[in-house]
């Protein structure tokens, strides 16, 4: 869907939104540094940037700045941070940032900072980021579209809230439970045709919980799509 350029020193994070982002069909590049930052910069066309701040060659406000001035934000970039104060947050803003996460960052601040910034992008593709107000607590729409879909795991076709489950209960009760829950996460799956973001919500899971969870119960995570 997008080609998105995280930059953070941290692996861990690195990582994690990495996966996040993947997951929604984005396409994702990873810089630990402003050095490889700027290499990727150079090199790609990014429709967003996530930027840490605080980083051990040159900070995110900085390499934002730098970017500005050169006339080559053109790509809304939103900056993440576990210490900034909010004067950091205003300067961030009135260079350029299009958005302001903290750290520890939740799934549901991600996404729709990321949503927010695309629909800028897809709205303004070539205009500099300080062009366009830069809301860092704007509302937004939370709505998903819940497109229909036929369940194909182990319950009936027009499977209801109270739907017989075709379970063999003559098993061990950890055997038992583990082929309920993956029964249930693989429904949830296929009903919300594989996104995990609507999974999550459904299930009352954190997203990396529901991805430990899926990978220890050996659901397919390509089923609901593929469905």
């Amino acid at each position: 869907m997008a080609n998105i350029l995280v930059v953070d020193d941290e692996l861990g994070i690195r990582d994690l939104l990495s996966e996040i982002l993947n997951d929604e069909g984005h396409s994702v590049d990873l810089a630990e540094n402003a050095t490889q930052a700027r290499t990727a910069r150079v090199g790609n066309t990014y429709d967003l940037v996530l930027l840490d701040i605080w980083m051990p060659d040159t900070d995110g406000v900085s390499l934002l700045k730098e970017w500005a001035t050169a006339g080559t934000l053109t790509m809304p970039v939103i900056m993440m941070s576990g210490h900034a104060t909010i004067d950091t947050a205003v300067e961030a803003t009135r260079i350029g940032a299009f958005s302001f996460l903290e750290k520890p960052i939740t799934l549901q601040k991600l996404l729709k900072a990321v949503e927010q910034g695309l629909a800028r992008n897809a709205a303004h593709p070539t205009a500099p980021a300080a062009a366009a107000p830069a809301p860092a607590h704007a509302p937004v729409d939370t709505t998903f579209a819940q497109a229909p879909a036929v369940a194909t795991v182990a319950v009936t076709a027009d499977a209801g809230p109270h739907a017989h489950q075709g379970f063999d209960l003559d098993r061990p009760l950890r055997e038992a439970r583990d082929g309920f829950e993956k029964a249930y996460f693989e429904f949830h799956l296929a009903r919300e045709g594989g996104s995990m973001t609507r999974v999550a919500e459904k299930t009352g899971l954190e997203r990396t919980h529901l991805y430990r969870k899926l990978r220890q119960l050996g659901v397919d995570l390509g089923r609901g799509k593929r469905g």
